[in-house]
């Protein structure tokens, strides 16, 4: 590199210098570069200047060159670099994303960053900002199952109606079992949690027996009547409704939301109902326990209660299991039901419309 010669400092140029410099309000890199032009004017050498203001010599020289050439505002602002990476085209972004909805890779069930990358040739930072910026998730699935009960829509009908609009004088029960709980003790002590480290629990575990969970979910207030019981045939079920008819005032009818399940339709439940007529049962639809919500809390109940917890024995499972509905019950928390019937039937309607498009 040639050597870099004098420059000239004019009056004006350098008042407006020293302004910089002395103003608090100018940012610091502006600051050194008006001292490198000041001391330059003044004939001071670069390695002078470098060791005066600590920066480097060729730092120096490029914010002389750049005074030189564009004056004192060629120091308020950095030079523009071009982009270390070609934009992306809109051929290669419209490429990637038909790729993703209608092309699947040789090898695999759906595309991943790398593999998508290696197949158009680009970066799979790329690939990724790409499916972001459409909406693109081909790690994730969902699934679905579309009722095919011929009453559907009736049934929708009538258990949305006991939500959203209850009959006077009743309670609305939202009833099913949780059936086959596990008492599992795992083989070997975890870790506690502690800072920048989760708890650890093996996966090896040790079956200790099963038990089933009756409930029914009160709509109203969202205080849930359980029993865990051994087994769910009908004579469980018939048990529990009789549970159900001793907990609840007897002034009041009682409009229970149950599956499908075959015990809840035996002859013995049916001769049992019509002694009782305060019970009214109410059938979801085949395929539909969504529509229960009673679901909702049993949900709740095997994350926060059941799926990290430790039980040598069946009854100890039963213990923490109804240790935790009088905690619930203590303080209850509704459900509530917000999508109408017709939400429901136009969304289920959509979903049948897709599929039978694409079949």
């Amino acid at each position: 590199m040639g050597k870099i010669e004098r420059i000239q400092v004019p009056p004006d140029d350098r008042e407006r210098l020293n302004r910089l410099v002395s103003d608090r309000n100018t940012p610091q890199k502006v600051v050194w570069r008006a001292r490198i032009v000041l001391l330059a004017g003044d004939g001071v050498g670069s390695v002078a200047i470098s060791a005066t203001v600590g920066m480097s010599v060729l730092t120096v020289r490029r914010w002389r060159r750049r005074y030189a050439a564009k004056g004192v505002d060629g120091l308020l602002k950095d030079a523009t670099r071009p982009p270390g990476r070609k934009p992306l085209t809109e051929e290669m972004i419209k490429r990637v994303v038909d790729l993703t909805l209608h092309e699947v890779p040789p090898d695999a069930t759906h595309w991943s960053e790398r593999t998508m990358a290696a197949r158009v040739g680009i970066a799979p930072s790329s690939v990724h900002k790409i499916w972001r910026a459409h909406g693109l998730k081909p790690h994730q699935v969902k699934t679905f199952k579309l009722s095919r009960d011929p009453n559907f829509v009736e049934k929708v009908k009538d258990i949305v109606g006991l939500y959203i609009n209850p009959p006077d004088k009743a309670l609305v029960l939202s009833v099913d079992e949780k059936s086959q709980i596990q008492a599992l003790d795992r083989t070997q002590p975890g870790l506690p949690m502690k800072k920048g480290r989760a708890g650890t629990m093996t996966h090896d575990y040790k079956r200790n027996g099963t038990t089933t969970l009756f409930a029914a979910l009160n709509m109203l207030d969202g205080k849930v009547i359980g029993e865990c019981m051994p087994r769910h045939r009908h004579r469980e079920f018939l048990r529990f409704l009789k549970l159900i008819d001793k907990s609840t005032p007897a002034n009041l009818d009682l409009h229970l939301i149950v599956d499908n399940y075959s015990t809840h339709k035996t002859a013995a439940v049916k001769r049992w109902l019509k002694s009782h007529k305060r019970f009214h049962l109410h059938f979801t639809p085949t395929s539909a326990s969504w529509l229960n919500m009673v679901e909702r809390f049993f949900a709740e109940i095997t994350r926060k209660r059941i799926r990290r917890g430790v039980f040598k024995s069946v009854p100890e499972l039963k213990a923490a299991i109804m240790a935790y509905l009088a905690h619930h019950n203590s303080s209850p928390k509704p459900f509530t039901w917000t999508a109408s019937a017709g939400e429901i039937l136009e969304k289920v309607a959509r979903g049948k419309q897709a599929l039978e498009s694409v079949h």
